[in-house]
């Protein structure tokens, strides 16, 4: 086994090892802080093997190690391994360290639980980093297939963690129903894939009509998974799992999943261009809507949640334009300033005990470490040079130019004025202006919670430099250089900046706010989905129910009444005296003699 296996073994190993001597060892199950050591243990180790992985050169070529998995007859259904190449290796560091920083961010923000509950949460993220790590080093789409189910039944866990709260239950079944229905179609898309194949390749070439029908089931999850429209109405109710938790699945675990998995299947998706052009207007759509919603919203959590729909709008579009690279490089640093930004709103929540922007304000002054950081990770957001989401934001606008026509490309580019109109809002509402009562005694939080900001900052600022060294490794080219895309998405990002500035520094609010506020009220899409789901399928399944219980049960107990009942009549036969049955015999001869002489 080479050193380079051995490596990816340690990031799935050490975070599953982690959760599994939390719970079974009682000690360590009733007392949280060993649990935290633990995870916080195996995430460092996964971590470093990671980076020791990702200083390897692994440009042009991949490395697999696999068993067979499943076997029939013989014959494996299936691969389970690891496959290592420039795709995996990349977001497997990426995944690693966002939840390490996480982690120990968590250590301060979650003090405040019982041991217990304090224990469960950590034992939760080890299994999460776990999960999450057997998706990106998956050899094929059945072990993908595997990690993906096990990644959305811990983002439930997690989302749900305070489950005596009936909002957080409620969301936490929200995002697990919503996922499942569309991960239907990636439990179809591999059968259909094993029934022409006999296998379950990443890249597998197929007939026309049956990778676009692949291609469109498995896109199918994704749009669950990624939160795409008009799946993503389980995104925004997510937020009431811990912020450490929203940090964990907005950066670079749960919604990352779909965007990742179309870009390690890039080689089938490159083989339905229709469904490459659905992604396309998909993605563009979801960038907008959610934009917009995400101009009004008062809990600085749910713009951030709205934000990461619209962001991964962003690179479902660039996927869909035919870019793997573009929307690859902005998952990557999309990872770095979510996370920075969501940690640093926990952070401000943690000092005034509030979601909403209306309870603070003024905090600048109070966490000025805090707000520098946020301020870095909106800056990034925003697209402004030269930070790292600039870099890879203009990747895509410059990928939807030339590959997918001058409309998407214009709306995507008005999304990113709208993006870096919300974040100033944010940054205004947030940091400067006078403080609310609620933020008179707000301080800066702890080193172990400024840390991980400070951490997560670095690749903030400088990640959009790895650009040109992803796309060698992914067999494309990076180049930066001043044209009319760049030029126009620094204007954009700028001009929102400002004009954010100067309204709500002034006290007034954005011109049609009132309008997309009544929109985001009426959540028609919500309630759209309310509908199917009480209109439709609660009154469908009692009709199911009905025949269910009373013929299909009543067909069966009606049957095995008939047999008692039978059994009931013919039972005094059955004397258990030798006299009668010997007299049934003699009968019974006469009977067979008389007709045969009838005969």
């Amino acid at each position: 086994m080479s050193p380079s296996v051995l490596l990816a073994l340690v990031t799935v190993g050490a975070p599953l090892a982690a959760a599994l001597l939390s719970v079974l060892i009682p000690p360590l199950r009733h007392r949280g802080t060993p649990s935290a050591v633990l995870a916080i243990a195996g995430s460092v180790l996964a971590t470093g093997a990671a980076g020791a992985l990702l200083a390897q050169d692994v440009a042009g070529r991949a490395i697999r190690a696999t068993v067979p998995w499943m076997l029939v007859q013989g014959r494996g259904l299936g691969e389970i391994g690891v496959r290592l190449d420039a795709v995996s290796i990349p977001m497997l560091a990426v995944v690693c360290l966002v939840a390490l920083a996480v982690q120990v961010y968590s250590l301060a923000y979650m003090h405040g639980e019982t041991h217990r509950s304090y224990g469960r949460y950590f034992t939760y993220h080890a299994l999460f980093l776990f999960s999450m790590n057997t998706l990106v080093l998956a050899p094929d789409l059945l072990q993908a297939f595997a990690g993906w189910e096990l990644v959305g039944l811990v983002s439930y866990l997690l989302i749900g963690f305070h489950f005596d709260r009936p909002t957080a239950a409620r969301a936490a079944v929200k995002a697990f129903w919503m996922t499942k229905l569309a991960d239907m179609g990636f439990l179809f898309a591999l059968l259909l894939l094993y029934s022409r194949t006999g296998a379950f390749s990443w890249d597998v070439a197929l007939r026309p009509e049956v990778a676009e029908a692949t291609a469109a089931l498995i896109f199918i999850a994704v749009m669950g998974k990624s939160a795409q429209f008009p799946l993503h109405v389980w995104l925004p109710d997510a937020m009431e799992g811990p912020t450490p938790v929203s940090a964990l699945l907005h950066a670079a675990t749960m919604v990352a999943a779909g965007v990742y998995l179309v870009v390690r299947a890039d080689p089938l998706f490159t083989q339905a261009h229709w469904v490459q052009g659905g992604m396309l207007w998909i993605g563009t759509i979801t960038a907008v809507f959610a934009a917009l919603l995400g101009l009004v919203q008062t809990d600085i959590k749910r713009v951030l949640a709205y934000s990461t729909c619209s962001q991964l709008g962003f690179m479902v579009a660039a996927l869909g334009a035919g870019s793997a690279f573009a929307g690859y490089f902005h998952l990557g640093t999309h990872a770095f300033f979510k996370a920075l930004l969501f940690l640093g709103a926990g952070s401000v929540i943690h000092a005034v005990h509030s979601n909403f922007m209306t309870d603070m304000g003024g905090l600048g002054r109070k966490m000025p470490l805090t707000a520098a950081t946020f301020a870095v990770g909106a800056l990034s957001l925003a697209g402004v040079p030269p930070f790292a989401g600039f870099a890879s934001k203009d990747a895509i606008l410059t990928a939807v130019e030339g590959r997918a026509g001058w409309i998407p490309w214009a709306l995507l580019l008005a999304t990113a004025f709208l993006t870096a109109f919300y974040m100033g809002r944010v940054l205004v509402l947030t940091f400067l202006g006078k403080p609310s009562p609620a933020a008179a005694h707000a301080h800066e939080s702890p080193a172990v919670m400024t840390g991980p900001l400070l951490a997560l900052a670095i690749p903030t600022v400088a990640g959009g430099l790895l650009g040109p060294w992803l796309a060698r490794g992914m067999g494309e080219e990076m180049h930066l250089h001043l044209g009319l895309t760049p030029v126009l998405a620094s204007v954009a990002a700028l001009s929102g900046l400002t004009l954010a500035l100067v309204l709500y520094s002034r006290g007034r609010e954005a011109p049609l706010a009132g309008t997309i506020a009544a929109l985001d009220r009426a959540s028609i899409v919500d309630r759209t989905w309310a509908f199917g789901y009480r209109g439709v399928l609660l009154p469908l399944s009692g009709v199911l129910r009905w025949v269910d219980r009373y013929l299909v049960d009543g067909a069966i107990n009606g049957l095995g009444w008939g047999t008692l009942e039978v059994g009931t009549v013919v039972r005094p036969v059955q004397t258990g005296r030798t006299r009668d049955y010997a007299l049934a015999v003699v009968i019974g001869a006469v009977v067979l003699l008389v007709l045969g002489a009838w005969q």
